[in-house]
């Protein structure tokens, strides 16, 4: 039988993550990533360059609700916003692939460190400037002719990767 929301038995956990979102402006992939936050239940998003357009039908209706209680900052300057997470001992970590991005299954979880995964816009990618202040460059290894992702999609990759990560090595 399929369960419903009130009936799942889920386990609550708060994850020390910041989603920094370098001007992602599709509405869409908005929703999603709010739904995602919220489904891995990290810190917040942090919007940069082109605010959102909360009052978007295609974002609300993507989005389920969770851009009304998922916490948010919208900010003009996402480099001046990963250095002051750098500067509260945030690993900046940029989903992107580089010449010397690691694939995300070898993410290094190090606890005390809360992280910020860096999402970039859906055409450019992250700024360079950005990834040049980024602790590691993280990819997710793809088999096909193509070699990008929706970033919705990877952010949803990139999340389960990490919490299970996590969850893994706070079990040990």
């Amino acid at each position: 039988m399929q369960l419903i929301h009130e009936q799942t038995k889920f386990p609550k956990k708060k994850f020390p993550i910041v989603l920094l979102l370098d001007n992602i402006t599709d509405e869409a992939n908005i929703g999603s990533i709010f739904r995602l936050a919220d489904a891995f239940n990290v810190e917040k998003i942090i919007f940069t360059g082109t605010p959102p357009n909360l009052q978007s039908n295609r974002l609300k209706k993507t989005a389920r609700s969770t851009h009304q209680r998922m916490l948010f900052e919208i900010k003009e300057d996402s480099l001046q916003v990963a250095e002051n997470l750098k500067s509260q001992g945030y690993l900046l970590y940029a989903l992107e692939i580089t010449s010397d991005s690691l694939p995300i299954d070898d993410f290094d979880y190090q606890p005390g460190n809360p992280i910020c995964i860096i999402l970039g816009n859906e055409v450019s990618g992250i700024a360079e400037e950005l990834l040049k202040i980024t602790d590691k460059r993280l990819h997710i290894n793809m088999y096909g002719e193509n070699s990008s992702m929706n970033v919705a999609q990877a952010a949803g990759i990139a999340l389960y990767e990490i919490t299970k990560t996590i969850i893994a090595f706070n079990k040990k």
